[in-house]
């Protein structure tokens, strides 16, 4: 079943998009029209989910596994979706409406690690589970749901200096400046280059955007020569960029995008390191328990693991569907028991209410 969604969105109030449910087309029912078939829905709890950059394939697919866990957990009556490319002082203007919605908890990508506090305080207090998926926040009020972001940055940096020797040029592509999850990876990358002096980072930045990624790999190939490209994500593109700026491949590091995991099954140097976007129904696993009363961790962190053709083809393999969208992640599979199918997933249906 192919996932290929998009956000229908209305505005809010003033440059606020308030996405109800998500719609799209291709062969997965995509409509956020979920039914209460006895896979889940028709339960009591409301949740809120603000994602704050729109039209990216990982993150699409991060809301979706939110629709899907909460279809699929029995729980959930409606799922409200606010999704729009935003910083932080939009972000609480997300945060507010939810509030205003009388959602139960909230699920949050947050844009910055301090800045939403205070609006997260604020639902706290007024009983609405706040989980922060993806990246932390520092308020105390809310639970942490993350990859180990640090750790990613690590294994990606220290397996491509193996690669080049040791020593070279690498093309350093980075996210959003300020976003926690990039400054995390970045803190990794820094820890992993202790041990190699004689490599050089040229850095650049993606915004996270698969299009932009690649024009930047094409205009630095053009004009330079690197041993090897560690990327934050926009990884297939810039391997698409090497080619077309009439260069050798180069190894690649990035993450478990769809069409990247395919790049390596067919040869081009690389690796992956997972960063599962169903990390959104981990968020949403996390915020029922809390809501059943049961005693969870404040802080949930999966590990990320490396995946290369010398060492995990088969996990390439598998995870490797060609008929999904190219920058959607391939990691489908976690070490964390949810409730939801692939099918489910994929079907990106939310509860009827939704």
């Amino acid at each position: 079943m192919r996932l290929n969604t998009k956000f229908c969105t209305a505005a809010v109030a003033t440059a606020l998009v308030l996405a109800l449910s998500a719609c799209g087309s291709g062969d997965g029912n995509a409509s956020g029209e979920g039914t209460d078939d006895g896979d889940g829905g028709g339960g009591d709890y409301v949740i809120g989910v603000s994602n704050t950059l729109a039209g990216n394939g990982w993150r699409e697919q991060m809301v979706c596994s939110i629709q899907a866990e909460a279809l699929a957990s029995g729980q959930v009556s409606r799922v409200v979706v606010l999704s729009e490319n935003a910083g932080p002082t939009e972000q609480v203007q997300h945060l507010q409406t939810l509030i205003s919605e009388g959602v139960d908890a909230i699920v949050v990508n947050p844009s910055d690690p301090e800045q939403l506090n205070g609006i997260i305080d604020e639902a706290t207090a007024q009983g609405i589970v706040v989980v922060a998926v993806d990246a932390a926040v520092t308020s105390e009020n809310a639970y942490v749901v993350t990859n180990d972001q640090v750790e990613w940055g690590r294994v990606g940096m220290e397996w491509l200096a193996e690669e080049v020797g040791g020593s070279g040029d690498i093309l350093y592509v980075r996210g959003i400046e300020g976003v926690q999850s990039d400054t995390d990876r970045h803190e990794g990358v820094m820890a992993a280059l202790e041990s190699y002096p004689d490599i050089e980072l040229t850095t650049v930045w993606s915004n996270w955007d698969y299009t932009l990624a690649g024009e930047i790999a094409v205009q630095q190939f053009s004009a330079s020569d690197y041993d090897g490209v560690w990327t934050t994500g926009a990884d297939y593109t810039v391997v698409n960029g090497i080619r077309t700026a009439g260069k050798d491949l180069v190894p690649v590091t990035g993450q478990d995008s769809n069409a990247f995991v395919g790049q390596l099954l067919d040869g081009a140097p690389g690796a992956v390191v997972t960063n599962p976007a169903v990390i959104g129904a981990v968020g949403t696993n996390v915020a029922l328990k809390v809501l059943a009363g049961e005693d969870v961790e404040q802080t949930t962190m999966l590990t990320p693991e490396l995946w290369t053709m010398a060492d995990a083809a088969d996990r390439l393999e598998e995870a490797h569907e060609p008929d999904r969208g190219q920058d959607t992640s391939a990691a489908v599979e976690i070490d964390y028991p949810l409730e939801m199918t692939r099918e489910q997933l994929y079907a990106c249906e939310g509860p009827s209410g939704s």
